[in-house]
């Protein structure tokens, strides 16, 4: 691949990023880090074996409306934003000891990535089929066996999920950016193969010669 250091890979939640985003990184031997680590919002309000709903995420997709919910995570990303650069610019930079970096995450929101003018950055986006997102999150949250509170707590998650990806498509499409679908069945190996491979035709951040 051409002499790109850092490579960001934006999508909606469940997408399949942070698995992809894994294989770039170790075929590049990057280093890896999900958005999601740099500041916490309310995440998945479901259950695992080993993490019970905290009672403010639960309050938080019971008492918003969908809108409110994409206005509060869209806040989030917007506050988050400077950290994001920051870590960027000083992973692209030259020297330092610093290796290359892959980042994910959905709070790389296309029309600040647009916006960046940090050389040896490249960014796509994953999207997928609003049926596979409605079947991973189903099957994560156990859907079939959870009470109703816990579905519709899982039902607000998913149309937050679904709006979210229709408005950044909607900015990636409108921007010229990359996107790469990621709901064809392919394994991540496949995935990470067609990201570096959009990733290496890229003149711009977020942008080949070829465009989408």
């Amino acid at each position: 691949m051409r002499d790109v250091r850092v490579v960001l890979i934006g999508g909606t939640s469940n997408v399949g990023k942070s698995t992809v985003a894994q294989v770039v990184a170790d075929r590049l031997e990057f280093a890896y880090l999900s958005t999601d680590g740099l500041a916490r919002h309310p995440g998945r309000p479901w259950r695992t074996p080993e993490r019970e709903v905290p009672a403010h995420v639960a309050e938080h997709y019971a008492s918003l409306t969908v809108d409110e919910l994409i206005t509060s995570v869209l806040g989030h990303y917007d506050r988050l934003w400077p950290r994001i650069e920051e870590l960027i610019t000083a992973h692209a930079a030259e020297g330092g000891g610093r290796k290359g970096l892959v980042l994910e995450g959905s709070a790389l929101w296309p029309v600040r990535v647009a916006s960046l003018r940090v050389p040896r950055t490249a960014a796509v986006w994953l999207t997928a089929d609003n049926t596979l997102l409605r079947a991973r999150i189903h099957a994560g949250g156990c859907y079939e066996a959870a009470t109703d509170e816990e579905r519709h707590l899982m039902d607000k998650f998913l149309a937050r999920t679904e709006r979210y990806q229709a408005h950044m498509i909607d900015a990636v499409d409108r921007l010229g950016l990359d996107r790469v679908d990621a709901g064809g069945g392919q394994s991540p190996a496949v995935l990470a193969d067609a990201v570096l491979a959009v990733a290496d035709a890229q003149t711009t951040v977020g942008r080949s010669s070829a465009g989408r």
